[in-house]
């Protein structure tokens, strides 16, 4: 049984969220929400809750089809992030000039399969 959970126009660039999407590539899903507390990068708070949206979807579908489900036998079975649309800002510079800011969003997708 597989659950999916999309995580659309993150603010945090899809490099800087890949290292945390390679850290938890592969763990049970108790695992990987007990390390991604303790990460210490911006884009960890929001890849554990998008795992604990997809094992939510999980045990909805579980629900749904009347089957049973042990989230202990979870794992993230994929997960990747893709490079949104960036926001282009301008801040002012010396002599009337301006350069351009850009603000980078990702798109990150997890899928849990059970073991």
């Amino acid at each position: 049984m597989e659950s999916k959970a999309i995580l659309r126009y993150a603010r945090v660039s899809a490099r800087k969220a890949r290292l945390v999407a390679d850290l938890v590539r592969g763990m049970d899903v108790p695992d990987a929400i007990e390390t991604l507390s303790f990460t210490r990068k911006k884009s960890a708070p929001m890849v554990r809750k998008l795992i604990e949206s997809a094992v939510a979807n999980a045990e909805h579908s579980a629900e749904k089809n009347k089957t049973d489900l042990d989230i202990d036998d979870l794992f993230v079975k994929t997960i990747y992030v893709d490079a949104g649309p960036t926001l282009r800002r301008f801040r002012p510079r010396a002599q009337g000039r301006a350069t351009q800011i850009l603000k980078q969003t990702s798109h990150i997708t997890v899928v849990l399969g059970t073991r």
